[in-house]
C-alpha cells in the first residue's frame, strides 16, 4: 500500500468513521486506478487519465452500478488529497458517474410476512429468539448488521424505543412496537437464560447456541430457510424486512421524513425510493380492480 493510500485509510477510519467494509471498498477502488496508471503517480493523474480508466472498466464489462461505486471511491480519495494539502485542485471535480437506473427491491406483503412468522417453530430452543429477530427487523426496519449488534442495554421498553448503532457508528432511537417487545421479553426471560454466554458477549441480545452473538451470515441462512418453508418464491434476504417495513409505512401514509429518521438515511433521496414502490402498489391495485385499466 502506497503512503498516500495508507494516509487515506487512516482518514476514512479515524476522521470519517466509516465502516471497515466501506473503507476496504474505497481502498480497492483507488488501487484499481493506481494499477491502471502503472508508473504514473496517483497525485499527478489528470481528469483525462481517470476518464480513460473508466472507459477501461466499460471495456471489461464492469456493471454500471459497480462503475458508479468505483467513481465514488476515487472521488473520495482526491477530495482527501485536496483536504490534506497534497493537491490544490481536485481532478475528479468534473468527473461524472454513470447513470444508474432505479432499482426497486423485492418487498414482502403483510400476508407473506405472516407466513414467514408462522413457520418459525417456537417449540425449539431458538424459536423465541428467531421470532423476536423477525419482529425487530420488520417492526423496526433494522439492517441485519444493526439487528445482530443490538444489545440488552439498548432496549428502553418503558419509553418505547431501542437504540440502534447504524452505519458509521451513528446512533439513532427507533420506536419499537408491542409485538416486538413481547417476543423479545419472552426470549430474554426464557431460552436466552439457558445459553452459556461467552465472556464479552453478555450484553448482546441475540445469541447462538454457543453463547456468541449471531452473525450476519447466520441470519441470511435463517431467512432463506424460512422463505423456502413458507413457499415464498421471491429472492429475499434480511434486508427485505427493512424494505417491507418502509414500504408498508409509506403505503399507510407515513411522513417520509419520519421514515427517513427511522431508517437512519442521511439523505431523503435514499428514502424516496419507497414513494416509487408505493406508486407501483397503487398501479397494481388499479390494474387488478378497475374494469377499464
Amino acid at each position: 500500500m502506497s503512503p498516500l493510500i495508507a494516509q487515506f485509510k487512516q482518514y476514512l477510519l479515524l476522521e470519517k468513521s466509516l465502516s471497515s467494509k466501506t473503507v476496504e471498498a474505497y481502498l480497492h477502488d483507488v488501487t484499481l486506478l493506481e494499477d491502471f496508471l502503472e508508473h504514473k503517480a496517483l497525485e499527478t493523474a489528470k481528469l483525462e487519465d481517470i476518464q480513460q480508466f473508466l472507459r477501461s472498466l466499460v471495456e471489461k464489462g464492469i456493471a454500471t452500478r459497480s462503475q458508479a461505486r468505483i467513481v465514488s471511491g476515487i472521488k473520495a480519495f482526491y477530495r482527501f488529497l485536496v483536504y490534506d494539502g497534497t493537491l490544490q485542485d481536485d481532478p475528479t471535480a468534473l468527473l461524472n458517474a454513470p447513470k444508474i437506473g432505479m432499482h426497486l427491491p423485492d418487498v414482502l406483503s403483510v400476508p407473506e410476512i405472516e407466513a414467514i412468522i408462522a413457520v418459525i417453530d417456537l417449540s425449539t430452543p431458538e424459536g423465541h429468539r428467531n421470532r423476536a429477530l423477525v419482529e425487530v427487523m420488520y417492526g423496526c426496519g433494522l439492517r441485519v448488521s444493526e439487528a445482530v449488534s443490538l444489545k440488552l442495554s439498548h432496549l428502553f421498553f418503558d419509553e418505547g424505543f431501542i437504540k440502534v448503532l447504524g452505519k458509521g457508528s451513528k446512533e439513532r432511537y427507533v420506536p419499537i412496537g408491542s409485538m416486538a417487545r413481547k417476543m423479545i421479553t419472552l426470549y430474554v426471560e426464557g431460552s436466552r437464560k439457558k445459553v452459556k454466554v461467552k465472556k464479552g458477549e453478555e450484553d448482546y441480545l441475540f445469541l447462538n447456541r454457543r453463547g456468541r452473538h449471531l452473525s450476519r451470515e447466520m441470519v441470511f441462512m435463517l431467512v432463506k430457510k424460512w422463505a423456502a418453508e413458507a413457499g415464498i418464491q421471491k429472492s429475499i434476504s434480511p434486508h427485505t424486512f427493512r424494505h417491507s417495513f418502509a414500504t408498508h409505512l409509506v403505503e399507510g401514509g407515513a411522513d417520509l421524513r419520519a421514515v427517513q429518521q427511522m431508517l437512519g438515511h442521511e439523505s431523503i433521496t435514499t428514502t424516496e425510493i419507497y414513494t416509487h414502490l408505493d406508486q407501483d402498489y397503487i398501479r397494481s391495485n388499479i390494474a387488478q380492480f378497475h374494469p377499464r385499466f
